[in-house]
């Protein structure tokens, strides 16, 4: 019987880890309000909340990371206090952050088993029990990197289990987890919940997060919800629905968004490609888009949707075909041309050629648009400090100043001040890779609403993204890709998840 069977049933358990009362402030900011947590032993507990809700000062708390400024941390019962994550660790207690912890220039074999955990015998190391032990904790995860590989080497998916792994070997009580599946598909996501199932009839411990609240509800047994550092409502998760879950989460109710009726685009298309391809990539893509249309495009992992927005910003060089701007043909090596030609791009992971986190809000909305020279785009003149301004009102930039570091943001106001950077470059096509990935729903629902906006405006928008209601909300088309070549194409009006995923599978129309 899993916990919350015996919760429901009202039975006895005692937490394996509490906390009551917590309490914690950054300057004169209150980031815990006394926030009560249970977890029970053999349950996976989703924690869940907008960005700055308090859920990951909640999670340095409980893996002591950083100590409470008032309240109690408990284990089975008895109070504990764990002084740094080594303390924490030798607990039971092991965490798998966002950030990447990974020793890149070390084997996947020596990650997971890093530190003390490696097998020694008496000449020291024993390599051959460490591989064997690392390939057992990578199996129960199906993961099939090689052990002998090293970790630099990795997509980031399986980069991700290398991390979760490692945690499973230590002697695991409660297992933390912030965002695991922002960068796994769909088949790494089903392997990451079956080895969970495994861990909870073992009678470990899972905390959660995820921003999917498909996610949450599919793996969850128990959910807590926090707003603005407050606990607002703890229960089984068959007790919520979605509608209640974005409620306690927001504050408020979050509006269905309705999509809008279908588009009629001008006849003209802004951007055609025509049989692209690139070696190793894809192969013979074309599809075109009009004045203010969304077009989305589909796929698996490894389907090549990224790679035809990287494509046509440069950053591959393509082996065929041809990519047309405006009616004529165009040769775009690298991403000033792009810029040039009218085009932004909003990659996959921001963090990496999307963002410059030590750089300043102002800084960063202005990186693009001051790569054209224009007199008027230069830093601090007053145009360009009123266009910031303006985007900042105009998408809800959480921000203390435009002077604050991006790395200050919450994942949802980062995201929204790297699209304010493309489209201050006036652009007439923008190309989207995961636009909402790893934002809350608040964030997820407002960047509808900005992409949304700037179609009706007339701009062009091609978004990749493995979120099918995604697809389905914003585009008037989607190109669905299987194996690097394009499958089919879905009009609003005959698209849904069953459609998209029957063609991502290559079921070819």
């Amino acid at each position: 019987m899993i916990v919350s069977d015996t919760l429901r049933a009202g039975g006895p358990a005692l937490p394996v880890l509490e906390a009551a009362g917590v309490m914690k402030a950054y300057g004169g900011v209150q980031a815990l309000k006394g926030v009560d947590f249970a977890l029970f032993g053999g349950e996976v507990h989703a924690l869940c909340g907008e960005n700055g809700s308090g859920k990951s000062t909640m999670l340095k708390i409980l893996s002591a990371q950083i100590a409470p400024d008032a309240g109690t941390i408990s284990m089975n019962g008895a109070a504990v206090s764990m002084r740094n994550p080594v303390e924490s660790l030798a607990a039971g207690i092991s965490m798998v952050t966002q950030e990447r912890t990974l020793v890149s220039e070390l084997s996947v074999g020596e990650n997971v088993l890093l530190g003390p955990r490696k097998p020694r015998s008496r000449w020291g190391i024993d390599w051959r029990a460490t591989r064997q032990r690392a390939r057992e904790a990578l199996d129960a995860l199906d993961c099939d990197a090689d052990v002998d590989d090293l970790v630099q080497d990795l997509p980031p998916g399986q980069a991700q289990l290398v991390e979760i792994a490692r945690a499973l070997t230590n002697d695991t009580k409660v297992l933390i987890l912030d965002e695991p599946t922002s960068s796994l598909s769909a088949h790494e996501v089903d392997s990451l919940f079956r080895a969970m199932r495994a861990l909870r009839e073992r009678g470990v411990a899972t905390v959660f997060i995820s921003h999917r609240t498909q996610e949450v509800f599919e793996i969850s047994d128990r959910l807590t919800v926090l707003r603005d550092g407050r606990l607002v409502s703890t229960g089984v998760a068959a007790d919520y629905s979605p509608t209640r879950l974005v409620s306690d989460m927001l504050g408020r109710e979050l509006s269905a968004f309705v999509p809008p009726p279908e588009y009629q685009t001008s006849a003209d298309a802004v951007l055609s490609l025509d049989a692209l391809s690139v070696r190793g990539k894809f192969s013979d893509v074309s599809l075109s888009v009009g004045k203010g249309e969304i077009v989305g495009i589909a796929g698996l992992v490894g389907a090549g949707h990224s790679e035809v927005l990287e494509t046509i910003f440069g950053l591959h060089q393509r082996e065929a075909g041809r990519i047309i701007i405006g009616g004529k043909a165009v040769s775009i090596k690298d991403a000033p041309a792009a810029i040039r030609a009218g085009i932004g791009f909003v990659p996959g992971d921001r963090k990496v050629g999307g963002l410059v986190l030590d750089m300043s809000v102002l800084e960063n909305a202005l990186m693009a648009r001051t790569s054209t020279a224009t007199r008027w785009a230069r830093p601090r003149s007053a145009s360009s400090v009123a266009f910031v301004e303006q985007c900042v009102a105009d998408f809800s930039i959480v921000t203390e100043s435009l002077d604050t570091p991006v790395v200050r943001l919450s994942g949802g106001n980062q995201q929204k001040v790297l699209i304010s950077k493309w489209i201050g470059t006036n652009p007439s096509i923008l190309l989207l890779d995961e636009p909402t990935r790893g934002v809350d729903v608040g964030a997820k629902a407002e960047i509808y609403r900005i992409l949304l906006a700037q179609r009706d405006a007339g701009l062009s928008i091609v978004i990749s993204s493995s979120e099918a209601p995604e697809l389905l909300t914003l585009c008037d088309r989607i190109v669905v890709m299987h194996a690097g070549r394009v499958a089919g194409t879905l009009h609003k009006h005959e698209a849904d998840e069953g459609a998209i995923f029957r063609l991502a599978m290559g079921h070819v129309q």
